[in-house]
C-alpha cells in the first residue's frame, strides 16, 4: 500500500490589502491575475510533486530549497521551480502595501547605508540587476554569511539555495507588469519603490540576523 500524503502541503496566502489597494503602480488586473493565477499554479505544481515523494512530508519550503541535492531527482527541478515560485511570491506579497515606499527607515536602513552607501545607490543597484536579468527571474536583496549583497536569479531559482536569506525581493516574470508597463521593465521597476513595505522588511532582516 502507498504512503499516504496530504494531498495539499502548501496554501497561496491570502493578500492583506485589496487587489487595487497598490494603484496606480501596481493595477488590479495584474494583481489579480498573478496572485490567484499564477501564484496558485505554482502551489498546484509544488504540491502535486510534493505527493510523489513521500520522503518530503512534512518539510517546510525552506528546507526543500534549502539543500536540493536531497530532493528525489525524479521531482527536483519541480520543487526548484514551483516551491521556489512560491516562496517567492510570498514574500513578494508581504513585503508591499499601500501608502508606503519611500527611504527605508529602522536597522535596515541602516544596514543599506553601511553596505552601499545610501539608499540611491542602493536602488540603482538592485533595477540595474533587474533591468539585466536575461529572460525571466528576481532581483533581490539578502542576507549572506558576508553580510548584504544585491543579485538576481533566473526563473525561480532561489537565494535560499545558495545559502542566502532573502530580504526583499522584486519580480521581473512579464506577468508581473506586462499588463500595464509592457516591455518597460526599467520603469517598473523604478515605480515600484512606491509599494515596498519597509515595516516588513525590516522584520524578515531582524529574522534573517538571528539565523
Amino acid at each position: 500500500m502507498a504512503t499516504e500524503v496530504k494531498a495539499a502541503v502548501f496554501e497561496v496566502p491570502a493578500l492583506t490589502y485589496a487587489y487595487e489597494a497598490l494603484e496606480p503602480y501596481i493595477d488590479a488586473q495584474t494583481m489579480h491575475v498573478h496572485h490567484d493565477k499564477h501564484h496558485q499554479a505554482y502551489v498546484d505544481n509544488a504540491n502535486a510533486a510534493i505527493a510523489k515523494a513521500p520522503e518530503l512530508s512534512g518539510k517546510s519550503a525552506e528546507e526543500i530549497l534549502k539543500d536540493l541535492s536531497k530532493v528525489p531527482e525524479s521531482v527536483r527541478t519541480a520543487l526548484r521551480n514551483n516551491v521556489g515560485g512560491h516562496v517567492h511570491h510570498a514574500i513578494f506579497w508581504s513585503i508591499m502595501a499601500p501608502n508606503a515606499g519611500g527611504a527605508p527607515t529602522g536597522p535596515i536602513a541602516d544596514a543599506i547605508t553601511k553596505t552601499f552607501g545610501d539608499f540611491a545607490q542602493f536602488q540603482e543597484k538592485l533595477n540595474d540587476a533587474g533591468v539585466k536579468q536575461f529572460g525571466s527571474g528576481w532581483t533581490w536583496l539578502a542576507l549572506g554569511p558576508s553580510g548584504l549583497q544585491v543579485l538576481s536569479t533566473p526563473n525561480q531559482d532561489s537565494p535560499i539555495s545558495q545559502g542566502l536569506h532573502p530580504i526583499l525581493g522584486n519580480d521581473v516574470w512579464e506577468h508581473a507588469y506586462y499588463l500595464k508597463y509592457q516591455n518597460r521593465r526599467a520603469e517598473y521597476l523604478k515605480a515600484w519603490w512606491n509599494v515596498v513595505n519597509w515595516a516588513e522588511v525590516n522584520k524578515r532582516y531582524e529574522a534573517a540576523l538571528k539565523k
